[in-house]
């Protein structure tokens, strides 16, 4: 029998389950989130494989854009759909419309297309993910919530990105059964999660409506200092992680010397380990309180970047990648704590995530498009790279700058 939430009266939030986090509702958010995010991951670099076996590489920089275009057109209507329906069953139909797109693609449907599908799926899921987190527990539980929400995605994309560039480089048709099979299994674990009383119910999901009142929300979010603090922070963490996914591809062969799926994949995989660790040590270390110790990791990703575009050793690679992941953990899984507590007092935490997400995939658009339009000039990929972690030190080191000018939270 499955619990749901109920407003305390009709113009307040729902107030959270207060599920301890070690629950059967948190195991099948976790358990789905673990599924889904491995099968995002390995159908990505097994459509890199088939890119590179027919000899259009070029079609990478495609394959990521698509994926984030859905989070910026959707984001009006990601929030208010995660937010007037139950999250876990729009978790569910996320997970069948993703388990459409890989069934196209592996039947040898056009793979930019079958990727935008899973985009689309993305966008649905992703504000329902963690915006039923607040739902769940209560705001002195979120963070750690959050941290165990991370690890489960970080530990799929780590075992998704390794199985992807192994399974891609034996047998691309076994690459996509196990992708489907992820996604399948990931729709029954959605049903699982406790059936939620909507958060916000929207009146209506016509366009002309609800872009007025996306732009409203994002308004206000970008008015309050802690939402502008996380959504600024998270974007310029996603970015920078999704363009430095792109650019090992083209690095691993020029720096170390190594022309294969699998190395990548694994600098990748490395890459999230430390992400793991550094989501345990925020959940230790950093409360919504004293957020602003989060920083700490942010200021340390630029100077890391500049320092793997100088590797040519594939084990001190792996040391640098660790270090990447630990503060990147560290930075990102408190201000997604920050941003739900703040958008579930305010705007709802669906359409708080709907605006993180459109400021995030913009940001991963923009910095994937800097980053292929400057190896189509010509410009090598350990230049690249360097300029990169530069451009990363220069723009949280600003973030930075502003938060602790402002007064902020307590350190």
């Amino acid at each position: 029998m499955t619990t749901t939430a109920t407003p305390t009266s009709p113009s307040d939030p729902p107030r959270s389950l207060d599920l301890p986090l070690v629950s059967v509702g948190m195991g099948a958010v976790l358990l789905a989130q673990f599924l889904s995010a491995l099968a995002d991951n390995a159908i990505l670099i097994a459509a890199f494989a088939v890119n590179k076996a027919n000899g259009t590489p070029q079609l990478d920089g495609w394959l990521q854009g698509v994926f984030f275009v859905p989070f910026i057109v959707l984001a009006p209507f990601a929030g208010p759909i995660a937010d007037s329906f139950p999250k876990g069953r729009i978790m569910l139909l996320a997970n069948l419309l993703k388990l459409a797109g890989a069934c196209f693609m592996a039947l040898g449907g056009n793979a930019v297309l079958a990727y935008a599908a899973v985009g689309i799926g993305a966008t649905l899921y992703s504000p329902a993910k963690y915006g039923i987190l607040s739902q769940l527990f209560r705001p002195e539980h979120l963070v750690r919530a959050n941290g165990m929400l991370e690890g489960s995605t970080i530990a799929a994309i780590l075992l998704g990105v390794k199985a992807g560039g192994a399974l891609a480089d034996d047998s691309i048709a076994w690459a996509f059964g196990s992708v489907i099979a992820c996604y399948a299994l990931a729709t029954v674990a959605n049903l699982f999660i406790p059936r939620l009383a909507p958060e916000k119910v929207s009146a209506t999901f016509a366009p002309a409506l609800l872009v007025p009142r996306f732009a409203r929300a994002l308004a206000q979010l970008v008015g309050n200092r802690d939402a502008r603090f996380s959504m600024l922070g998270t974007s310029i963490f996603w970015g920078s992680g999704t363009t430095l996914r792109l650019a090992l591809f083209a690095w691993v062969p020029v720096a170390l010397g190594i022309d294969d799926n699998a190395t990548p994949a694994n600098l990748m995989g490395v890459l999230s380990i430390g992400i793991v660790g550094g989501a345990v040590l925020a959940g230790l270390w950093v409360s919504l309180a004293k957020v602003n110790r989060a920083l700490l990791g942010g200021l340390l990703l630029g100077p890391l970047v500049v320092v793997i575009a100088m590797v040519h050793d594939l084990h001190t690679a792996y040391a640098v990648m660790a270090a990447v992941g630990v503060c990147g953990g560290l930075f990102v899984v408190p201000l997604n704590a920050l941003l739900q507590e703040r958008g579930h007092e305010s705007v709802g935490a669906g359409s708080a995530l709907a605006v993180q997400n459109f400021f995030e995939n913009a940001t991963m658009l923009l910095f994937v498009g800097a980053y292929s339009a400057v190896r189509a000039a010509g410009v090598e990929v350990g230049p690249a790279v360097l300029g990169f972690g530069v451009l990363l030190l220069v723009l949280l080191g600003a973030i930075a700058a502003g938060r602790l000018h402002g007064g902020a939270a307590a350190a």
